[in-house]
């Protein structure tokens, strides 16, 4: 679908989505305990139907409400049982890497033969260092980028070794597995730890389900620092009858960079204030910026203001970079956003298609090695993007629309639904003119 948007400030209010980063999680979760739950959830996306998909697959009865999903748990295989011969669960990830990185442990754990099929780019992202710890570990995997992956075995009970750098998806993987071993299992991951309020969203999801991870700090046989996450031999999810998704921040940003840029104010409702997501961070962002922002009860309000160059360093919230690269470009000064370089393996490179929009609506914006460093200009001026299939660059490109002097033209722009089906639905309910154009 290609969608053609006349230039308009957006203002009003719009009600958070929820949190596809918390649903993955609390599912899993749930499919792993030991008695049926109801998740609260709101909203759903392709990539949440995915990670339903998956467990469906393996076993778990995941009936979709009104509200959300009621999930009766897998039956997990005891004993000598989880190595006996059984089917090839055939499993859908589509473009969802966090249903890829999660599921690949959890199979493994459970000694499942099983094919993971991939949509898109994904195939191509990469899967180490998790793919070779797993293998060591005793699992047996088809050689990394075959489409699907084939796994068979069964993994151990050890000690894995992640570097911090990387994906914390990895790291939040072998932590929901490891509960399946029945075996104390540590997690030994290097600083610096990025993208770490992920691995806490992971903690929270698994203390609802009644399994606390140790996290501490130590140093490893080489002096060097590193953050070690235990889960005891006798940790178990348990039952939790109900559990909530809360607001996501992560698309929530995007409404109020829109409301940083221009118009009279807009304000997310469905907002935890307090939220471990490290998207959150969108708020402190935009206060550098120059953005009036306000809090109250469950809402944020961003208001436009002058807007001001800064550095920031996204290594903890790398999701924020294509909003706050359309308030950057729009400043007053020079802002350099680095810590970006995990960045190149999201649905795109992100920091050649944010770029790459960004230029072809007349923004001054280059790439300096993992940083984006962007020149302010008073307007855009309009043109064509293709949004790469990535639906954050979609909705970058939506949000920069409204400080553009003539229409913009987003080709792919139906790629939102990996995220926020109802993304330009909202969009034009806070004044905004989208019209189709190309519907196949």
């Amino acid at each position: 679908m290609d969608v053609r948007i006349t230039p308009q400030p957006l203002a009003g209010t719009v009600c958070a989505i929820a949190s596809k980063s918390i649903a993955h999680r609390l599912l899993v979760c749930a499919a792993l305990a030991d008695k049926p739950c109801v998740i609260d959830c709101a909203h759903t996306s392709d990539d949440i139907m995915a990670t339903v998909s998956c467990l469906r697959a393996l076993g778990a009865r995941i009936t979709q409400t009104k509200t959300g999903f009621r999930v009766i748990p897998l039956k997990r295989p005891h004993g000598l049982a989880r190595h006996l011969w059984h089917p090839t669960a055939q499993l859908y990830c589509n473009e969802s890497g966090s249903t890829l990185r999660f599921m690949l442990p959890v199979v493994c754990a459970l000694g499942t033969p099983a094919a993971l099929y991939m949509q898109g780019k994904l195939p191509k992202r990469p899967l180490s260092p998790l793919y070779e710890q797993l293998v060591l570990a005793g699992a047996r995997l088809s050689p990394q980028g075959n489409n699907p992956l084939v796994v068979a075995g069964s993994i151990r009970p050890q000690t894995f070794y992640m570097p911090g750098n990387i994906s914390s998806q990895y790291i939040s993987g072998l932590l929901m597995a490891a509960p399946l071993l029945k075996e104390e299992v540590r997690v030994v991951v290097t600083k610096p730890v990025e993208s770490r309020p992920y691995i806490q969203l992971t903690l929270q999801a698994m203390k609802q389900f009644g399994v606390i991870v140790q996290e501490t700090e130590e140093l490893d046989a080489d002096k060097n620092p590193v953050v070690v996450y235990t889960v005891d031999k006798d940790a178990c999810f348990c039952s939790c009858e109900e559990v909530s998704v809360e607001g996501d921040w992560s698309n929530a940003a995007f409404w109020l960079c829109a409301g940083a840029v221009g118009g009279s104010g807009l304000t997310v409702d469905g907002l935890n204030l307090t939220s471990a997501q490290g998207d959150r961070a969108i708020m402190a962002a935009l206060a550098r910026f120059g953005t009036r922002i306000s809090r109250k009860k469950h809402q944020a309000t961003a208001v436009h203001d002058h807007i001001s160059a800064c550095d920031i360093d996204v290594a903890h919230f790398p999701d924020l970079v294509p909003p706050l690269a359309v308030v950057a470009s729009v400043g007053e000064g020079t802002t350099t956003i680095s810590g970006a370089a995990r960045l190149r393996i999201k649905e795109s490179d992100r920091l050649q298609t944010v770029c790459a929009g960004l230029t072809a609506l007349g923004a001054d914006i280059r790439i300096v090695d993992d940083s984006l460093v962007i020149q302010g200009v008073p307007q855009l001026t309009g043109g064509v993007v293709d949004a790469a299939h990535d639906h954050r660059i979609a909705m970058m490109t939506a949000i920069a629309a409204t400080r553009c002097m003539q229409d913009v033209i987003i080709k792919n722009a139906s790629c939102v639904s990996k995220s926020y089906p109802q993304f330009f639905e909202d969009y034009q309910a806070l004044g905004g003119q989208v019209h189709v154009i190309d519907e196949s």
